[in-house]
């Protein structure tokens, strides 16, 4: 029974990371969500995203009304003359949005594509960070 429950898992793992995004897209093509981690220290959010193909030409990322949306664009090219056998990788471009929090400096989010790595950096308000109360 727990050997079912690992395959059931590993496959619900895969369906997550195959998750093709159905809206409705001005560029032709398939789309995916990147995996993706959040993390926060004290004074930011730091957003990691798989974004693999993309170069950092074709990254747009842009805040609109409390809204993070990030699209990778893949060059698909090099895919076209060939015939998948097995894959485990999706070839199709990236997609991902999240509402941000008031407290974000959204005018000072940094972004940055290392090895199809997307790092985005989201630093808190200065009236959000956390200050130590001294005890007298």
């Amino acid at each position: 029974m727990k050997a079912e429950t690992k395959e059931m898992a590993k496959s619900k793992e895969q369906d997550l990371q195959k998750q093709e995004v159905k809206d409705e897209k001005t560029v032709a093509g398939r789309f995916y969500q990147p995996l993706t981690d959040i993390v926060e220290s004290n004074n930011a959010l730091i957003v990691t995203m798989d974004m693999p193909g993309v170069a950092k030409e074709n990254v747009n990322v842009k805040v609109e009304k409390n809204v993070l949306e990030v699209e990778g664009q893949i060059d698909s090219s090099p895919y076209l003359d060939t015939k998948p056998i097995y894959t485990e990788y999706n070839v199709g471009h990236y997609t991902r949005r999240f509402t941000v929090s008031s407290e974000i400096d959204t005018e000072k989010i940094e972004a940055s594509l290392d090895d199809g790595v997307l790092h985005l950096t989201l630093p808190k308000k200065p009236e959000a960070e956390p200050r130590r109360i001294s005890v007298s």
